[in-house]
């Protein structure tokens, strides 16, 4: 039987594989996170005719007399470029402006994906469409990430307030400074305070007062001097929060983030403590934390989601759904948060298919010739065959 039909053959198979993936990048050129695959083809074994020989006194050398016998697959990739983000408004909705995917868990079964469209379930889990919870990397550790949209934020009561920022060390520029802080008393009630720095002209040494005007007369507390040779906590230190002169909240007062240059006052203080909060929403920031927005002005960090790169991502197979799973030849995932060697997250904005379709078209009509061509030899060994046999008409 003719070796061209044989070559014919293997060619046809190859180009209808590359048909199958050109057809399903087509049929995913819409789909969010999709990585596009590309077909590679290599010659298959050679039959030697005749071997190679070497130059000899009298004669040149010759070179090998081999005829081929068609071709087969080399490789199927799968093309991790990135591709252009679309703009959903969603804030649930999160591309990858960089490499990384995101992780995805089921039971023990963990999974990649680039696809960013999440929601949250009746627990609050964050999950994709399947259900598979998208996991938070904290402090080394994957975990998921749930948003209790009934959460209450306790209130908590203000024992540190911390003096930072600049006191002049001239006198020209000793006028005093002024700000109002809030400071949360045990009832968990917020009360307004001034905080007021001032040079002690007889001591030229800087102090701080608290003053509480809720009351009539306004109560304030001991004048506090500012030693710059000494910048130790001063604890406890009282600050009004009632009417009577025993009505007092022992607190820190923490000084070592005061400076003594210049001549401009930019000392400012800073009170810990919170009254309490309803969760009221939550964003997602580029860097991948999750913070939860409170009633009464509070943000608090629900997690950082994590990402995952590999040393080899064509090595990861596909496992359905816009998933991904690692494989002895992609490497182990490295894990870390966004912006640490990897992408940065955009919020309210999902990742398109890197299929281009001008592309996919132009293979097609290769993908379409060379399976014709591979056909002409088909039927031109046939015709051959046919004269054969009409030899002993």
């Amino acid at each position: 039987m003719l070796r061209s039909m044989y070559s014919g053959i293997s060619g046809m198979k190859n180009f209808q594989t590359k048909l199958d993936v050109i057809g399903n990048n087509i049929a995913n050129v819409n789909t969010f996170g999709y990585k596009k695959g590309r077909v590679t083809f290599k010659d298959t074994m050679n039959q030697t005719i005749a071997g190679a020989s070497a130059a000899q006194a009298n004669r040149g050398g010759t070179n090998p007399v081999q005829v081929g016998l068609g071709s087969t697959l080399a490789t199927i990739d799968t093309v991790h470029t990135g591709s252009s983000l679309q703009t959903t408004g969603r804030s649930l909705d999160l591309g990858i402006d960089g490499d990384g995917y995101f992780i995805v868990r089921q039971g023990e079964n963990q999974l990649y994906s680039r696809a960013g469209n999440f929601y949250l379930d009746n627990e609050g889990t964050l999950v994709n469409g399947d259900g598979l919870k998208v996991q938070a990397y904290d402090n080394g550790v994957l975990r998921d990430i749930t948003v209790n949209v009934n959460a209450i934020l306790p209130a908590k009561i203000t024992n540190r307030i911390e003096l930072a920022g600049n006191l002049p060390a001239a006198a020209n520029g000793s006028n005093p400074a002024t700000q109002q802080i809030k400071v949360v008393d045990a009832t968990g009630t917020a009360q307004v305070v001034d905080a007021q720095f001032a040079l002690n002209t007889t001591t030229s040494q800087w102090e701080v007062t608290f003053t509480n005007r809720n009351f009539n007369p306004a109560r304030s507390s001991a004048a506090q001097p500012i030693n710059f040779a000494n910048l130790a906590d001063v604890n406890p230190f009282d600050i009004p929060i009632g009417p009577a002169a025993t009505d007092n909240q022992a607190v820190t007062l923490s000084l070592a983030n005061l400076t003594n240059t210049g001549d401009s006052i930019t000392a400012m203080a800073n009170p810990d403590g919170n009254t309490a909060g309803n969760l009221e929403s939550f964003n997602i920031g580029p860097s991948g934390e999750v913070n939860g927005i409170y009633s009464n002005g509070e943000i608090r960090d629900l997690g950082t989601l994590a990402l995952a790169k590999f040393s080899n991502t064509s090595g990861l197979t596909k496992a359905a759904n816009n998933l991904f799973q690692e494989t002895v030849n992609s490497g182990v995932a490295n894990i870390n948060t966004p912006g640490n060697g990897r992408g940065s997250i955009k919020s309210g904005s999902l990742e398109m298919s890197n299929v281009d379709l001008s592309e996919e078209f132009t293979e097609m009509i290769t993908a379409q010739r060379g399976f014709q061509a591979n056909t002409r030899i088909i039927t031109t060994s046939d015709e051959i065959l046919q004269e054969l046999v009409n030899l002993k008409r």
